[in-house]
């Protein structure tokens, strides 16, 4: 029996919707439209016939309500596009789109998949994190509550990132620094950052010309940031002393997705991929302080890839919360003007199941406008988990 040589898996493209704040700009449209949306913008911008890709893998979190009865295959169909397609909706958390990614190249490695998309989805504002925990039932049982000491409440996030700041020893005024610097570097990279987005049709205008309001940029952007008034915010939650709205991530709604295809199919429809999939990687960390995760993941993929941290250009590290990237830095010495060099969940938001691969939309467009090849993306996760990948920019 022959053996199956691994094909190389290549980002064809990765767009993303701005991001809306919840009850901002977003809050009226479907989150299945807009999934719907920016999948017909990929087949318009790349020429791909759809009813070539294969599966349609999608992150999403909260899957109930408007994102229930798998958001991959509605999203698909309702936008219009062959039947023949499946899809399927995952949740690995806030690194679900990422875990999408991943899925996706092993597939086209091992060449059960020619093409892909995968990507993520949330609107925050419709189905609200938790809305899959109700009175009629939840996921803690008497062995989680044994172990973890759980009572009535699931693990608590921002309690999570509160011990990281203790354990690593990171005050507030840095925790506050770092967020405002977030808001700086976005809205520097304001006017970049539209290579990378995909307008939204939100509404009809009320006049006379009838035509569509188009939202077009990330609504959680602070221009005028003042680091004097973040330190001034009180703690966001009860028992907490460090935790606060300006030092986390923006509860927020968007979609992003990307094409992920082998060498052949990239050729065969004259596509010019951006980037390579290096390398993946999932690792688990304690569900109490569960955002560790990039740490051991970020060690856990350079091993893989037979990498040291000085070969890597640029990172990017979920901005769940500023301890979190923090830690991450301290751990790995790795400086400032190297990691989310355009800003993070902080200043962008963290729309959940679609972070994963935005972050590598970001990643990507900064790579190109920085000349720079190799970029790690790091993520936490609810439940203690993180997702990582290592992608390299193709040279022009």
């Amino acid at each position: 029996m022959s053996v199956r040589k691994l094909e190389e898996a290549y980002v064809v493209e990765s767009l993303r919707t701005p991001i809306g704040r919840r009850n901002g700009s977003l809050r009226d449209l479907h989150p299945v439209d807009l999934l719907g949306d920016i999948t017909k913008a990929m087949i318009r911008k790349t020429s791909v016939e759809p009813s070539q890709i294969e599966d349609f893998i999608i992150g999403c979190v909260s899957q109930a309500g408007d994102q229930g009865f798998n958001i991959a295959r509605n999203a698909w169909i309702s936008a219009g596009l062959p039947e023949s397609v499946p899809g399927v909706t995952l949740d690995r958390q806030c690194g679900s789109s990422l875990q999408a990614l991943q899925f996706a190249t092993a597939g086209i490695m091992s060449g059960q998949y020619s093409a892909v998309m995968a990507g993520g989805v949330e609107s925050m504002t419709r189905v609200p994190l938790g809305s899959t925990i109700n009175s009629t039932g939840n996921p803690i049982t008497l062995g989680l509550k044994m172990r973890y000491g759980l009572e009535k409440e699931w693990f608590s996030q921002a309690k999570g990132a509160e011990l990281i700041a203790n354990n690593w020893h990171i005050k507030r005024e840095e925790m506050d620094t770092f967020s405002f610097n977030s808001h700086r570097k976005a809205f520097a990279a304001s006017e970049s950052m539209q290579r990378e987005i995909v307008p939204v049709k939100i509404g009809i205008k009320q006049d006379e010309t009838g035509e569509f309001i188009t939202f077009d940029h990330d609504e959680g952007v602070r221009p005028n940031a003042d680091l004097n008034k973040m330190r001034e915010l009180p703690p966001a939650f009860t028992g907490l002393k460090l935790i606060t709205a300006g030092n986390s991530s923006q509860i927020s709604d968007g979609s992003s997705l990307s094409l992920i295809a082998n060498d052949e199919f990239s050729r065969k429809n004259n596509l010019k991929p951006r980037a390579k999939v290096i390398e993946t990687a999932v690792v688990g960390v304690n569900p109490v302080t569960m955002l560790t995760g990039p740490i051991p993941v970020t060690r856990k993929l350079l091993e893989r890839a037979g990498m040291s941290i000085d070969q890597i250009d640029l990172f990017e590290v979920n901005e769940a919360f500023a301890p979190v990237v923090l830690a991450w830095q301290e751990e790995f010495d790795v400086p400032s003007e190297k990691l989310n060099v355009h800003g993070g969940a902080i200043a962008l938001g963290h729309p959940l199941g679609a972070t994963g691969t935005r972050i590598l939309a970001t990643m990507i467009n900064a790579l190109e406008l920085r000349g720079k090849k190799i970029g790690l993306i790091a993520i936490c996760e609810g439940g203690g988990m993180a997702n990582g990948a290592i992608i390299e920019k193709i040279q022009e």
